[in-house]
């Protein structure tokens, strides 16, 4: 199982990105997906989660700003960030909860950076 995330860049304050990641290989299904965020000098922060089902939760700083979102059919999870802060400036990363014919296990895309500034 391979992640690969993107759209990534720089971006102004008050402006948007949308991010994906999309999951490769023989997958079953995958259950849980999220983002999470590392800034420099910081520790890796949950960011936002969907499960299969559909039910979102999103870290205080995100909330009303960021929006997840998956589709199923694509294997992709997206990250709609709008309002951006400098703050938000970080790597993000994506995390599938990925079920095989042969085994259960979590995965991590290779990152996508973002910067907020002016």
């Amino acid at each position: 199982v391979q992640l690969q995330a993107s759209g990534g860049g720089l971006v102004q304050p008050g402006g948007s990105l949308r991010l994906s990641c999309a999951a490769s290989g023989t997958i079953v299904v995958i259950e849980n997906m999220a983002w999470y965020r590392q800034a420099p000098g910081k520790q890796r922060e949950s960011v936002a989660a969907v499960t299969l089902g559909g039910y979102t939760n999103y870290a205080d700083s995100v909330k009303g700003r960021f929006t997840i979102s998956r589709d199923n059919a694509k294997k992709t999870v997206y990250l709609q960030m709008n309002r951006l802060i400098p703050e938000d400036t970080a790597v993000y990363y994506c995390q599938m909860a990925v079920r095989t014919s042969l085994s259960y296990g979590t995965h991590w895309g290779q990152g996508t950076l973002v910067t907020v500034s002016s």
